[in-house]
C-alpha cells in the first residue's frame, strides 16, 4: 500500500471511529438536543474557521451567491438531520438509530433521480428492497429493555427522517462540485448556529466542566477534526475504499452502545441491521447482479438515450 492510500485509510478509519462515539457524547451531555446541536455548530464553526484560514481557503473567489445559497440549504438540512438523529438515540438506542440511519444511500438514490437525473437500475431497486426488508425486520422487533413500544417506533421514524435530510444535504453538496468542502462545512455550521440560537440561548446553558467539555468535544473533535479527516481521506482514497471503510461507523456505534449502555440487539434486529448494511454496501460499492441479457440491454439503452 503506497503512502497516500495508507494515510487516507488511517484518516477514514479515524473519522468513522469518531463518528461511532458521537451517540455516547450526545446522551452523556445531559442537554436538550437543540442545545447539543447548537453548541456543536458554535465550536465546530470556530474550529473550521481556524482550519480554513490555515489552509488559505478564506478567499472571496470561493464565495459566490450560488455557493452560499446551496451551502445554506445544505446547512439547514444537515442541522435538521442532526436534531432528528440525536433525538432518536434516546427513543430506540444508539444501535438501532444508527442502523436505520444507514438507509441514507437509498434516500439519496431517489433524490438523485429527481434532481440530478441519475438512472435507477434494476440492481439499485434490488438493493432498495433488501434494505426495506431489513427495515421491516427492525420495526417488527420488540424494543429492548428500557424502551417503550411507542418510543421505539418514534426512534425509528426519527432515524428515517434524519437519513432523508442527510440525503438533501448530500445533493446540495454534490451541486457544489469544485468548492472546497471545508468551506461548505463551515457555512453549514454557521447556518446551524443562526437557526438554533433563539431556542438554545433561551434554555439553560451547559453547567460544569463535564457538560462544557462534552459539547466542546462534539464541536472540535466530532465536527472540525472529523471533517478534516473525512475530506482528507476522500481526496486520497478510491471510491470503493472510502465506501468500504465507512461501515466502520455503524459497527463502532454498536460496540459503544453495548459497552456504555448495555444495549444488545435481538436476533431479528441483527438480521435487519445486516440486511441494511449489505444493501448499503451493495449500493455504495456498486455490486452488480447477474441480470438476464434482455434487462442488461434495456439498461444500457437507457443510459445511452
Amino acid at each position: 500500500m503506497n503512502t497516500e492510500l495508507k494515510r487516507g485509510s488511517i484518516e477514514m478509519t479515524a473519522a468513522m471511529l469518531i463518528s461511532g462515539t458521537i451517540g455516547w457524547f450526545v446522551l452523556m451531555s445531559g442537554q436538550p438536543v437543540t442545545s447539543v446541536v447548537f453548541w456543536r455548530c458554535v465550536f465546530g464553526a470556530i474550529t473550521l474557521v481556524a482550519i480554513a484560514w490555515a489552509l488559505g481557503l478564506l478567499d472571496r473567489r470561493h464565495f459566490s451567491r450560488r455557493m452560499l445559497l446551496l451551502s445554506v440549504i445544505g446547512g439547514i438540512a444537515i442541522v435538521v438531520n442532526w436534531l432528528l438523529l440525536f433525538a432518536a438515540y434516546s427513543h430506540a438506542s444508539i444501535s438501532i438509530a444508527t442502523m436505520v440511519y444507514n438507509t441514507q444511500p437509498f434516500m439519496l438514490l431517489g433524490l438523485g433521480a429527481v434532481f440530478l437525473g441519475e438512472k435507477i437500475t434494476v440492481t439499485k431497486i434490488f438493493w432498495l428492497l433488501v434494505s426495506f426488508a431489513g427495515m421491516l425486520a427492525i420495526i417488527s422487533a420488540k424494543p429492548g429493555q428500557g424502551f417503550a413500544p411507542e418510543d421505539y417506533l418514534i426512534g425509528v421514524a426519527l432515524s428515517i427522517g434524519a437519513a432523508f435530510f442527510y440525503a438533501i444535504a448530500a445533493i446540495a453538496t454534490k451541486l457544489l462540485k469544485g468548492t472546497p468542502p471545508h468551506l461548505i462545512a463551515l457555512i453549514q455550521v454557521i447556518t446551524g448556529t443562526v437557526m438554533l440560537a433563539p431556542m438554545a440561548l433561551a434554555a439553560p446553558a451547559p453547567s460544569g466542566a463535564t457538560q462544557w467539555s462534552i459539547v466542546l468535544t462534539l464541536g472540535v473533535i466530532h465536527t472540525g477534526l472529523m471533517y478534516v479527516l473525512l475530506y482528507g481521506a476522500i481526496q486520497r482514497l478510491p471510491t470503493h475504499m472510502t465506501g468500504a471503510l465507512s461501515f466502520i461507523y455503524p459497527i463502532a456505534a454498536i460496540v459503544v452502545d453495548r459497552l456504555a449502555f448495555g444495549h444488545q440487539l435481538q436476533p431479528i434486529q441483527i438480521a435487519g441491521s445486516v440486511a441494511i448494511l449489505v444493501a448499503a454496501a451493495g449500493m455504495t460499492l456498486g455490486w452488480k447482479l447477474r441480470l438476464p441479457s434482455s434487462i442488461r440491454k434495456r439498461e444500457r439503452e437507457g443510459r445511452t438515450a
